[in-house]
């Protein structure tokens, strides 16, 4: 029986995404391929798991300014650590809602599940090498579980399904029940321990290894309380040689293929710009977070112009619609800790020189900009491209690392402390923290914690994490989102407008936000069961 209606049968695109096979681009470019072709032959099968690793890209890293985006964004920045400007509105009374909060991660997330599914099952009948199978089932199940553990996180209450839609199965009874929790991760976790047995270490560039497929089943057991299973599968990532700390300077330099990086969603423009195509289409989260300090009018010269002119630079071409805010700026030690010069773009204006050479005062550092936050604001630097962001568009084709070997560490602290085992727990967060200050990460330094806290925990979290995809589902895991929303998220346009949104006509926090709303579009198909979803909403 198919429980997941709105799902509909469709070839699958071509994907020459991520390959390690850029043999593909000698070969002629197919449109579509039939459903027997994928499902049926081993060659088929790598076709389809290339599009399942196209649709993840497009679920995570999407192309250009729409409602995809915006879910994305919203992990990213409305947390303790954000300060939303403008664009759409976290949180907002009137936006946070069934109807209006984007539907992009419910209903492309169950549309890829279904496709991993198909992959999943009809790869039994596939006469093949059964290793070289594993490995491609391992990829489609790594990528399963890692949705269904997005989709519980996000919105508590979820459906499960795992057999695909086929042509026969289409018109069944349809039967929508919420799914329990313990049903849900146990999908999850056979899931990715099938991926762990399964993947290889060391895998070609955009694939998925044995340490991401360990990192998420590690996030996995952290949302049940199993901090042993946890442990264990951060550990075997920490002792194996392929994944370690790089260089601060490298984290999200040019080439973020780097031993860090546990997944990295790749991006390239020569192999087509699209989010179908092998390139992937222009991505504008380093736009995202940065100001606009080309637009200042302030220190404008009436032949010249402005003492700022669009440079790659300075971000380039850029947005400005969510920001750090002041919490985050002031966890940083700003003379000793070197994320906070390596991760952002300067907070004092003064560290900017005019850049127009039209200008009288080129060279000279700019005047003080007036306060508007969209033309100057301490902002994010990690997404910055210097290297495929062109002067006047806000796409960029630089790579986006999505998983890395730092939060691996800072999460085996914290299953470590839980099983009581504090020293251990101090080693692997005090690694971060030395490498954020320049150190080498593997020796003791004046700057360790010598008594592992929550708060202390949390705070070094956030100055090596923030933005990532991670600081929302760390505070909801642990029962801390709307407290620390209230206490620190910020909403404003410039010093006197921001407001804490604890006490903002614009965004309060209401108890039932903890967890995302069900699209409306899903919860009137689901119907007489409803009730059973968007609770308090």
């Amino acid at each position: 029986m198919k429980k997941i209606k709105y799902f509909i049968i469709s070839t699958l695109l071509v994907s020459l995404t991520f390959l390690s096979c850029e043999s593909f681009l000698d070969e002629e470019v197919i449109d579509k391929v039939s459903v027997d072709y994928i499902y049926n032959s081993p060659e088929g099968l790598e076709v389809g798991v290339n599009a399942l690793y196209n649709r993840m890209r497009q679920y995570n890293a999407p192309s250009g300014d729409n409602t995809n985006l915006q879910a994305n964004v919203f992990f990213l920045a409305a947390t303790d650590l954000g300060l939303h400007r403008t664009w759409f509105t976290p949180y907002g009374a009137n936006e946070h809602t069934p109807s209006r909060f984007p539907s992009d991660k419910w209903v492309n997330a169950y549309r890829i599940i279904d496709r991993a599914s198909a992959i999943i099952t009809n790869s039994r009948a596939v006469a093949m090498d059964q290793t070289a199978k594993n490995k491609l089932v391992a990829q489609a199940r790594v990528i399963r579980g890692e949705l269904y553990l997005d989709l519980i996180s996000m919105y508590g209450t979820i459906l499960l399904d795992t057999v695909p839609t086929t042509p026969t199965n289409f018109n069944d009874p349809i039967e929508y029940k919420a799914a329990t929790k313990e049903a849900v991760f146990g999908v999850i976790n056979a899931d990715l321990d099938f991926a762990v047995a399964n993947l290889d270490w060391k895998v070609s560039t955009g694939r998925y290894g044995q340490g991401v497929a360990r990192h998420i089943r590690g996030k996995a057991a952290m949302w049940t309380g199993d901090w042993q299973e946890a442990a264990d599968q951060f550990d075997a990532i920490i002792t194996n040689t392929t994944h370690d700390l790089v260089d601060l300077n490298q984290v999200f330099g040019e080439n973020v293929n780097h031993s860090e990086a546990l997944f990295v969603y790749q991006k390239n423009q020569s192999l087509g710009d699209g989010d179908g195509l092998a390139g992937g289409g222009g991505f504008w989260l380093g736009s995202v977070f940065t100001q606009r300090l080309y637009e200042k009018q302030s220190g404008a010269d009436a032949t010249a112009g402005n003492e700022v002119i669009l440079d790659v630079n300075y971000g380039g071409q850029s947005l400005g619609w969510f920001f750090p805010n002041n919490y985050l700026k002031s966890l940083y030690d700003k003379t000793n800790d070197k994320r906070f010069t390596t991760y952002y773009w300067p907070d004092n204006h003064t560290s900017y020189l005019v850049n127009n050479p039209k200008h009288p005062r080129f060279g000279q550092p700019i005047t003080a900009p007036e306060d508007n936050y969209r033309r100057f604001h301490w902002s994010l630097k990690k997404y910055a491209d210097f290297q495929t962001k062109l002067v006047g568009t806000e796409n960029s084709y630089k790579s986006y690392i999505y998983y890395r070997y730092a939060e691996t560490l800072l999460l085996a602290s914290e299953a470590h402390h839980n099983l009581g085992q504090d020293v251990t727990a101090l080693g692997y967060i005090n690694k971060v923290r030395r490498r954020g200050y320049g150190l080498n990460p593997n020796t003791p330094s004046a700057f360790d914690f010598t008594t592992w806290t929550l708060n202390t925990y949390l705070d070094e979290s956030a100055r090596e994490l923030a933005f990532e995809n991670n600081r929302w589902f760390l505070l909801k895991r642990l029962g801390l989102l709307g407290e620390r929303i209230v206490l620190h998220y910020r909403n404003g346009d410039n010093t006197g407008a921001e407001a804490n949104d604890a006490n903002s006509s614009i965004t309060p926090w209401r108890s039932h936000y903890i967890n995302c709303p069900v699209p409306q579009s899903q919860i009137d198909i689901i119907g007489a069961n409803a009730s059973q979803f968007n609770i308090g909403y």
